[in-house]
């Protein structure tokens, strides 16, 4: 919460300076701000007692505050419980950190660690004290509540460098020569129906829209895939919302769609067609039946389609994720997906200020899962590995009638 890190930062600078009295008429002034809910955002933001916050509050609000002159000596009052209490703060952090702090067997290594559950195992050690102090504690060891960031990619290829060069100028080479370009991917499959969709939108105030309380979906129909493919070098999108399986049939089934509607209108001279895409999902290097179905595009259109797959472990530098899926997102944040309608409408309103159009249509064709192409219709794939990683870059050319 930005307003209790915005009044702990204020507390760490001008707590040395301010007496037991400024703290609390500070502390109230800082609650009176606030509004409503402003007494429980300063505790916990300071860690001071409530009596005390809402102490100074009430002096603020008389009309004729009083100034006394003998103000309590620092240290006064009742000690605190960190002090009196040996041992209470390396026992707590055993508890929040085992393995770092030499306590791999702690009984709380694998539960969850709320304040409750702090609290109540420091009572049965023998220290008495509330939830609510153990907080208190916490923030005085430097600790705050944090979720999980993505950071960590994984142990990298030694030539993953090298083939985001290769495909960066392949994809410039293409362009420049007038030949289509794309991207392709999955979007995250989203749930369809009155379920709560991440994000916020403008609404009377008190009336938010009102969704399911759990997402678990109704019926297995309840569900759409939406398989992208980006145009690079015309900043075009295209969408296909599947209802049945994420497959490599699936995807190159929209990459056909996408070429019948739009592509060969934009390259009507084109004799080839780059496609870039990631090492896994329905479109991956080592996917048999992804080679098969290209083959059998690569016939239907009369193009050498070449393929250029980003690195393992590199998925989210893939260009399609933030030049069209994340204004999708941003489109429809706040939103819940009632329909299939719903989802094509707001994919396909889907507009930025640079100039990005996005055409979408509801595929509702199946496609069913486990299909293996033989090893004859293997053999008929007419697949050229490039020299620099042909498991990574190559091209399948129409097979000669």
């Amino acid at each position: 919460m930005k307003a209790a890190q915005s009044i702990r930062a204020k507390y760490r600078v001008l707590q040395p300076t301010m007496h037991e009295r400024m703290r609390r008429l500070w502390a109230g002034a800082e609650a009176k701000a606030l509004g409503h809910g402003g007494i429980a955002i300063v505790i916990l933001a300071t860690g001071l007692a409530r009596n005390t916050v809402v102490r100074g509050l009430a002096e603020l609000t008389n009309k004729e505050i009083s100034y006394p002159e003998r103000v309590r000596c620092p240290g006064a009052g009742r000690k605190r419980k960190a002090e009196v209490v040996p041992g209470l703060m390396p026992a707590l952090e055993k508890l929040v950190e085992p393995v770092t702090r030499g306590d791999p067997e702690s009984p709380l290594r694998w539960t969850s660690k709320s304040t409750r559950h702090l609290a109540e195992e420091l009572n049965e050690q023998g220290y008495k004290i509330s939830h609510n102090l153990v907080a208190i504690l916490l923030h005085e060891l430097g600790y705050s509540l944090q979720g999980n960031r993505k950071t960590l990619e994984g142990a990298s290829h030694p030539d993953r460098n090298d083939q985001f060069e290769y495909i960066n100028k392949a994809v410039k080479n293409r362009i420049k020569r007038g030949e289509p370009a794309i991207s392709v991917d999955t979007k995250k499959k989203e749930l369809v129906g009155r379920f709560k969709n991440i994000g916020r939108e403008w609404r009377s105030k008190g009336k938010p829209e009102k969704v399911n309380t759990h997402d678990f979906p109704g019926s297995e129909k309840a569900k759409a895939i939406p398989y992208g493919v980006y145009d690079l070098g015309r900043n075009v999108g295209w969408v296909s919302v599947g209802v049945d399986h994420d497959t490599a049939t699936f995807a190159v089934a929209t990459i056909r769609r996408w070429w019948r509607q739009l592509g060969r209108r934009a390259y009507p001279h084109a004799k080839s067609l780059l496609i870039t895409a990631d090492s896994g999902g329905s479109n991956g290097s080592r996917l048999r039946l992804w080679k098969w179905e290209l083959q059998k595009l690569a016939n239907q259109l009369g193009l050498a389609i070449s393929v250029c797959h980003l690195p393992p472990g590199t998925s989210k530098w893939n260009k399609i994720e933030h030049r069209l899926f994340s204004f999708i997102s941003k489109n429809w944040r706040g939103q819940p997906l009632l329909t299939h309608a719903t989802i094509v409408n707001l994919i396909a309103a889907t507009k930025t200020k640079s100039g990005l159009k996005v055409h979408c249509v509801l595929d509702s064709n199946k496609y069913p899962k486990a299909i293996k192409p033989s090893a004859e219709q293997m053999d008929r794939i007419n697949l050229i590995p490039d020299q620099f990683h042909g498991e990574w870059n190559y091209t399948v050319a129409p097979n000669k009638k």
